[in-house]
């Protein structure tokens, strides 16, 4: 089958679903990839390149749509292109179904199948084909590269011959991708960075990249914090109160304010209002991620930037991605890519749409005549069995099993020095006076090493098996002396002892070695 990738028509939109490295994999996969002419020279690709990587190159989008049955996209198709479709073909792209609930309507009419990508789950499988988490990342990211450029200075402080630059103070709202991308940009610039959300659980992976939490000091916070597929859940109108007093409280300090809330299929709520921009020093600069669905600041005018009456600057582009359209592109190639890699198991260039793979049916918008928006709640799989919980032994039961262990150990070690004692006994009948002397050391010193490494805990294992080198060298010393006495037996024995001996101290300075090197920089 082939996969088709359209030259986006939409205003501005620099994109493009198919690279030559993600083409490459799908040809793996066992398809063959189209790509309409001039598809992406936004993103800095040549019909040259696609070429390059074996991707046939078409003139026009009705040519890639004729030829294609799968088609590929960035944005929602427009009316026209929608024209083009025909039954059986399958359409992966940004869909917004929530939103779009005519485009579901046409899309079904025509027998597409439709894989939205701004609906894959946010579970763990699913993270490669996450399209929203990487497009958001570079959101963040280039939203702190556009306050730098509306801002009049440095993000770092400096000290210079000309006079000092204090660091810049920038406020992240919204910790999600977006927010976390936009922290840690801005810290690694040299900001001052604070950031707030209402999940108070993120405020660890806050302060772990180097920015403040800011708390509020509202006990509905916790309650009101976290919800369902990753996102923020609606605050109650106690909290929103609560959150705009602190934020009037912050707003003459900072320098950059970077607002990033948004909840799936609502308008973005209004957290930075008229009286705070007011409120902030001539030169700010507020970003608003959120101006797509309306903006969280009051002052937001979608896809453009504004000056306010005191100097702030208020930056409303929607564009975000698109003005990184190279790595934006690579990024989203790569979850199609994932995306049909799980579409195609068995590597034969045919699409299997497995409506009981949760990520799969959660992402099929529209299938087989049907319209399958919304889809039903993810299986929830127990990961293991919760083993019962032991009963609490008292102090008594403890050392009552401790006592019979002991006894039972020395029992033990009783009945094995009668045992010894026993076949000593039978070898001192027969052998000379000479060998039983050094025999009994050598059973002694067997005895006394058995039970002290015996008694040595495992992790120490290994230390002492390099500080045991020095007694193996002395063995060798001993074993290499008795090598050319007398008789076959002990020429014999002492051989064997001075291979065992040669091979715990190779081994033990091997092993140390390579715990030593656990422990050095690379």
């Amino acid at each position: 089958m082939k996969i088709g990738a359209p030259k986006e028509i939409f205003a501005g939109e620099q994109r493009v679903a198919l690279t030559p490295a993600s083409a490459t994999l799908l040809q793996k996969l066992g398809y063959e990839c189209v790509v309409e002419t001039g598809a992406g020279l936004g993103a800095g690709i040549s019909d040259a390149d696609y070429k390059d990587a074996g991707v046939t190159v078409v003139k026009t989008g009705a040519a890639l749509w004729k030829a294609s049955d799968i088609i590929i996209k960035v944005r929602a198709p427009e009316p026209v292109e929608l024209k083009r479709f025909t039954s059986g073909q399958t359409l992966i792209s940004f869909i917004w179904p929530a939103q779009s609930e005519e485009l579901l309507e046409a899309l079904n009419a025509k027998g597409v199948t439709t894989i939205a990508m701004d609906m894959v789950p946010r579970i763990s499988r699913a993270q490669k084909m996450d399209a929203l988490s990487s497009m958001a990342n570079i959101g963040g990211y280039r939203a702190v590269i556009e306050a730098g450029n509306n801002f009049g200075r440095f993000f770092t402080g400096q000290i210079t011959a000309a006079g000092k630059v204090p660091p810049a103070k920038v406020l992240v709202v919204g910790a999600g991708v977006a927010g976390l991308a936009a922290i840690g940009t801005a810290t690694s610039l040299g900001a001052i960075t604070y950031a707030f959300d209402v999940r108070p659980e993120v405020a660890e992976q806050i302060e772990s990249m180097g920015a403040e939490f800011v708390y509020l000091d509202f006990e509905e916070e916790q309650a009101d914090g976290a919800a369902t597929g990753g996102y923020a859940a609606v605050s109650s109108p106690e909290f929103r109160e609560k959150q705009l007093e602190k934020f009037r409280e912050l707003a003459p300090d900072m320098d950059i304010v970077i607002t990033t809330a948004l909840i799936p299929g609502r308008d973005a709520p209004k957290l930075w209002l008229a009286d705070m921009v007011a409120a902030m020093k001539s030169g700010s600069v507020v970003v608003d991620l959120a101006a797509e669905k309306g903006g969280n600041c009051d002052l937001t005018v979608m896809d453009e930037k504004i000056v306010s009456d005191n100097g702030v600057t208020i930056v409303g582009y929607t564009d975000f991605p698109s003005r990184m359209a190279s790595q934006s592109s690579m990024l989203y190639a790569n979850n199609i890519r994932h995306m049909l890699d799980d579409l195609t198991p068995d590597k034969d260039g045919k699409p299997n749409q497995n409506m009981d793979d949760d990520v799969i049916r959660s992402a099929t918008v529209t299938h087989e005549g049907k319209i399958t928006f919304p889809p039903p709640p993810l299986k929830v799989q127990a990961i293991a069995a919760q083993k019962p919980s032991a009963p609490v032994k008292t102090a008594e039961e403890i050392k009552a099993e401790e006592m019979a262990a002991m006894k039972a150990a020395g029992r033990k070690q009783t009945m094995l020095l009668i045992f010894g004692a026993a076949i000593m006994g039978v070898i001192g009948m027969y052998a000379p006076a000479s060998f039983m002397q050094h025999f009994i050391v050598f059973v002694l010193a067997v005895f006394i090493g058995f039970q002290v490494i015996w008694n040595v805990s495992h992790a120490l294992h290994t230390p002492l098996m390099a500080i045991t080198n020095a007694i193996s060298g002395i063995i060798i010393v001993g074993a290499l002396l008795q090598v050319a006495g007398n008789g076959w037996l002990v020429t014999i024995l002492a051989g064997i002892a001075v291979l065992i001996a040669t091979i715990n101290i190779v081994g033990g300075f091997m092993v140390t070695r390579r715990m030593l090197a656990m422990f050095q920089r690379s």
